[in-house]
């Protein structure tokens, strides 16, 4: 790590977590609406959106701490672009829930379920990341294992893609629309897996400019 002369603010490390943290909560709350009875769901997507809006009130103060350090811990440019990322991570989230519970979807393919559980995975490794960006170690293994994880929501992402676009031929109107709705909620969780993977460059781009 760079050695520093001049003081700077440590208070963005625990704001980090803390916003990681949310993400699970988030994630593991979504993973069980999924799984729910759709009677069930509507108040799974209001924790998952009481999360995120706890996440936004976390990028605001990171925000204002940004706006209001004169020494930060690291560039400027890398806090904000570390805040946006899990930020959108967490919108992200809230918005397949809050499709699947407005689009009143039934019994969901396995594979949502599956791309689900990539996020969850993404973001049990990125909460347990975060408290070691103060010291800059310990973090190769996280970037590398959710850019495997990305990798891995993909191909869960372009199976469920390919399944949704090949309908039997006797599908029904209300069917293919159900599809399409289906189709918006996938694509929405994959948006999920790239914010995750934008998280993960992100701290490697901080670790190699501050090394």
């Amino acid at each position: 790590m760079a050695f520093r002369l001049t003081p700077h603010e440590r208070g963005f490390y625990p704001l980090f977590t803390r916003a990681a943290e949310n993400i699970v909560r988030a994630a593991d709350d979504l993973a069980a609406l999924v799984a729910a009875d759709p009677p069930d769901r509507p108040e799974l997507a209001k924790r998952v959106k009481d999360a995120e809006n706890a996440g936004d009130e976390l990028t605001h103060e990171i925000l204002v701490k940004l706006n209001s350090t004169f020494v930060t811990p690291f560039d400027r440019e890398d806090i904000y672009r570390l805040t946006s990322s899990l930020d959108d991570v967490l919108d992200a989230i809230e918005e397949a829930a809050d499709r699947i519970v407005l689009y009143r979807l039934g019994a969901l393919p396995g594979g949502v379920a599956r791309q689900v559980e990539v996020l969850r995975r993404a973001a049990a490794a990125t909460a347990e990341a975060m408290p070691h960006l103060a010291s800059m170690s310990q973090l190769r293994e996280y970037w590398v294992h959710v850019n495997s994880l990305e990798d891995e929501g993909d191909a869960v992402y372009r199976a469920l893609i390919a399944e949704l676009l090949s309908p039997p031929d006797d599908v029904p109107p209300a069917g293919l629309l159900t599809i399409l709705k289906t189709k918006e909620v996938v694509e929405v969780l994959e948006e999920a897996a790239d914010a995750f993977e934008t998280v993960a460059n992100t701290v490697e781009s901080i670790v190699v400019k501050e090394s």
